[in-house]
């Protein structure tokens, strides 16, 4: 969906309401990588601000301290490719297997 298309408001509007639901006691701004796609669906990488966003939410869900998923985190995240393009990212898979590891 296209930025002109009508469906993508729809679309993000579920996306957030879905968020929220998720996690009633998130008041942070939901980011913007979190309820839009890429081309393929596919992003290996997430916005720190994205993986922030679900710390509560996973540390409740796993049974985990918050500041032990936070540290994880920050362990999975990436800085700027060659140090100057990009924006610093959270790699979900390095994330995902270190949370599968029980942290």
């Amino acid at each position: 969906q296209g930025p002109l298309n009508p469906a993508l408001a729809t679309t993000v509007g579920s996306r957030v309401a879905a968020l929220r639901a998720a996690d009633s006691g998130n008041t942070r701004a939901v980011p913007v990588d979190l309820v839009t796609a890429s081309g393929s669906g596919l992003d290996p990488q997430i916005s720190i601000a994205a993986a922030e966003f679900q710390v509560s939410r996973v540390a409740r869900e796993r049974g985990l301290p918050e500041a032990k998923v936070l540290e994880l985190v920050r362990a999975a995240t990436e800085g700027r490719t060659l140090g100057i393009l990009g924006e610093p990212r959270v790699n979900v898979l390095e994330l995902n297997m270190a949370l599968d590891a029980g942290g």
